[in-house]
């Protein structure tokens, strides 16, 4: 996949620091990536400007990622994965909101020094405009995982209104927990998924599955 054009249309960032080690990883390329965007911003913060900071070719950045918007994502395929897991091993016994919320909320749960990171990453996510058209690409692979679990314990086609419905209105939530969170830097994300699914369902709750 070929990078966006507008990833070498700004400065290219800084030269890598003599003290700097060179970045070898998908992860240290990741946080060096992170580390720039908060210096420089993300639109003039570009694949050459991490690439030098990293102390690699611009070749080798596009072995770890496929573009700048890319590293600001992550392993977000691997992470997808591992929801539709969650989803998939719920307690059919469990009713379907509430075995919706405590997926949501064991997804989005982190270990305390990655919090910072996360925080970093959802506000860029959520508030760099030139990532929007990005995210909407990613959401709705999110969207479509919640729908298809709807779908399954509704008994409907995933194409059906009521399973759409419970997959789009749970990423609202999710979303709009996540903006109160970035608000609010004593919030706890995990307490807010759980308040905003919770209220999501009382509006779900003549439905059985």
């Amino acid at each position: 996949m070929k990078p966006p054009r507008g990833d070498t249309a700004v400065c290219t960032g800084p030269a890598r620091p003599s003290g700097r080690p060179r970045a070898t990883s998908r992860a240290a390329l990741e946080r060096l990536g992170f580390e720039l965007f908060a210096e420089h911003g993300f639109d003039d913060t570009t694949v050459d400007g991490i690439a030098a900071a990293a102390g690699i070719g611009r070749r080798t950045f596009f072995r770890y990622f496929a573009s700048k918007n890319d590293l600001v994502w992550g392993d977000f395929e691997e992470q997808l994965t591992r929801l539709g897991a969650l989803l998939t091993v719920a307690d059919p016994k469990t009713p379907m909101m509430d075995a919706l919320r405590e997926a949501v909320v064991e997804f989005n749960r982190f270990d305390p020094e990655m919090v910072p990171w996360h925080r970093q990453r959802m506000t860029l996510i959520l508030r760099v405009p030139t990532l929007q058209a990005d995210s909407a690409v990613r959401y709705a692979s999110w969207r479509a995982l919640v729908t298809a679990f709807a779908a399954r314990r509704l008994g409907r086609p995933a194409s059906d209104l009521l399973p759409r419905l419970v997959g789009s209105t749970t990423l609202a939530a999710c979303v709009t927990a996540y903006e109160q969170w970035l608000a609010d830097e004593d919030a706890d994300l995990g307490r807010l998924l759980d308040l905003a699914v919770r209220q999501l369902a009382d509006g779900f709750r003549d439905l059985h599955g």
